[in-house]
């Protein structure tokens, strides 16, 4: 019975050290470990991926992503809708919205009356399997993850996640396709 008990309390230090409720990364200083936590997030991911991100230029990011939509995830990302007709060769979403399983879309942002212009989609944001949020101030871009000083947040959180998909079901609705 007293193995039994320390098998059980190795067990649960070892859950609890590996899986993290939330995490802080304060880039460029924690940069590899945080490009590390959303790569992993995305290899780990199994059902969905819904993406919210202002600029994403990062080759490995959209790799991986490419590879995780090849084994049936469903992976969705909201833009800025400014960002399709500026850097087509660097932007990923032109790379990415060829590929099946994998549903792009342009967002424009609200109209302001006074300035007479519209606003951005300036959210970076992902959701993984309905149960982790990814967000930040960091765009998914060589610079955000080496140069600049940003952070990223992971919280693993079932209902803090259902709030970021429900937003994002509603910038979804606003959105048109983008190919």
């Amino acid at each position: 019975m007293k193995r039994f008990f320390l098998i059980l309390m190795c067990l649960l230090t070892f859950t609890t050290a590996t899986l993290s409720a939330s995490e802080l990364y304060l880039l460029p200083e924690d940069s590899k470990k945080a490009l590390s936590t959303l790569l992993k997030s995305i290899d780990h991911s199994k059902k969905s991926i819904k993406i919210m991100i202002y600029n994403f230029t990062h080759k490995k990011i959209a790799k991986r992503l490419k590879v995780a939509a090849k084994r049936g995830v469903k992976v969705e990302i909201i833009f800025d809708q400014r960002n399709s007709a500026k850097d087509k060769k660097r932007s990923m979403f032109y790379y990415l919205a060829k590929y099946k399983n994998i549903f792009v879309y342009k967002l424009r942002g609200k109209y302001i009356k006074k300035q007479d212009r519209y606003g951005i989609m300036h959210l970076k944001s992902a959701v993984f399997d309905h149960k982790r949020v990814i967000f930040g101030s960091a765009n998914w871009t060589y610079s955000a993850f080496g140069k600049n000083y940003e952070m990223l947040y992971v919280e693993d959180d079932y209902a803090v996640a259902k709030k970021f998909e429900k937003y994002f079901r509603q910038l979804k609705q606003k959105s048109t396709p983008f190919k």
